[in-house]
């Protein structure tokens, strides 16, 4: 198949161009908020500790540098600051100043005592917006306590509907909780900032509060509206689905694939690609409540049939009905897939070190065009001179002024 070329949108066609972010974070939420900024167009500039982001030590390492670091700070300028030396400090504060946006992902009241928190830059810098990730947000009774995607995912409900029925917890095998919180957080950077450009020159900022426990409920809708409408705790259920079948991962011959059939027409195509009429005629499964009730017998019924051909032969048929379906991919299959090809979503990437890799580039489009991004992730301290100079130069500019 060929794939054509996509049309790319130009760095200063891209919604952020020209917002400048200041980067106080490390691992995966706030990190992914600010890469998720620069694709969309604004400059970068992480702060790091001067023994860098956690985040880069964790493998895979190629030549010194890490591919997990790589994943989510490309676009990025590095700067490497002692914020507990009263130089450095400084210096991290009139690099907010000259900002428009600010995002950190420390404990609540981390960086309010290294003097850098919302309280200190209100007062001389009213139109920035300060966003600050953290577990459990900046106030209430469990704000001190700090957490990760694994403590985020527990404490938030989702370990509790995620696996076997009669296994052990199980976290979802993505970061959720990480990547839902730092989505959150650039959604709601980038509608103060809109807010922001509506009002012009006198717009006050704000201070945003991302709660990871609050954003991993809140993507909970399904399952917690479940419980507000019968007073019980949603369930784990493997794969399957509380209220439709089927809709799960069915055995076949050579391996398992799943199938969403979310209603009755789908249920008819179902029956009638899997040779299965009876089951049309079966109470159990007139409705799609009852097939959700019953599931486990149907499931049985489905992967007699199933077991006579394999994963190819049953998603090829599924798909020419128009019931959706897929084969359980792995990275490798689903990076390998045709529609990946086309979306141009794996892209070149040059590591810090001079390593050549790749990554997923942004997946969305603008009127057809994806964003023209730089993948490269910075070296640490990489841009420490030349950001330091700047500083330097813009404050030697207001004194003479």
């Amino acid at each position: 198949m060929q794939i054509t070329s996509t049309p790319h949108i130009a760095n200063d066609k891209r919604p952020l161009s020209g917002v400048k972010v200041i980067e106080f974070c490390q691992v995966a939420a706030g990190p992914f908020c600010g890469m998720l900024l620069a694709d969309y167009g604004a400059e970068v500039i992480k702060i790091e500790p001067p023994e860098g982001d956690t985040l880069r030590q964790w493998p895979p390492i190629k030549n010194g540098d890490s591919e997990n670091f790589a994943s989510l700070n490309r676009s990025k300028r590095s700067i490497a600051l002692d914020l507990k030396n009263p130089e450095d400090l400084e210096l991290a504060r009139k690099l907010v100043l000259e900002a428009d946006v600010l995002v950190e992902n420390n404990r609540a009241g981390a960086m309010e005592r290294l003097g850098l928190g919302w309280s200190w830059f209100k007062q001389r810098k009213p139109s920035l917006i300060y966003c600050s990730i953290s577990a459990y947000g900046q106030d209430g009774p469990r704000s001190g306590e700090g957490g990760f995607d694994l403590t985020m995912q527990a404490a938030g409900g989702v370990m509790s509907v995620t696996g076997e029925a009669d296994g052990a917890p199980v976290k979802c095998g993505v970061p959720i909780s990480d990547f839902t919180a730092g989505l959150y957080a650039a959604f709601s950077i980038s509608s103060a900032l809109a807010r922001l450009r509506a009002e012009g020159e006198n717009a006050q900022g704000c201070h945003i509060d991302v709660p990871m426990f609050a954003t991993t409920l809140a993507v909970g809708a399904l399952q917690t509206s479940e419980y507000f409408g019968t007073n019980r705790n949603p369930r784990r259920l493997g794969s399957a689905h509380p209220r439709n079948a089927p809709y799960q991962a069915f055995k076949c011959a050579d391996g398992w694939f799943a199938i969403a059939a979310g209603n009755n027409k789908l249920w008819r195509s179902v029956c009638e690609v899997a040779n299965t009429p009876a089951l049309l005629a079966d109470e159990r499964f007139g409705t799609p409540s009852l097939r959700a009730a019953n599931q486990e017998a149907l499931k049985d019924l489905l992967e007699v049939e199933f077991s006579r051909s394999t994963i190819q032969d049953w998603v090829g048929r599924f798909a020419a009905a128009g019931v959706p379906s897929a084969p359980i991919n792995g990275f490798a299959e689903a990076l390998a897939d045709p529609q990946s090809k086309h979306l141009q979503l794996v892209q070149p990437m040059m590591l810090p070190g001079g390593t050549e890799t790749r990554t997923v580039a942004c997946p969305v489009r603008f009127d057809g065009a994806i964003f023209n991004v730089d993948t490269r992730p910075p070296a640490l301290n990489e841009h420490g001179l030349d950001l330091r100079s700047s500083c330097e130069e813009a404050s030697s500019a207001k004194e003479s002024s």
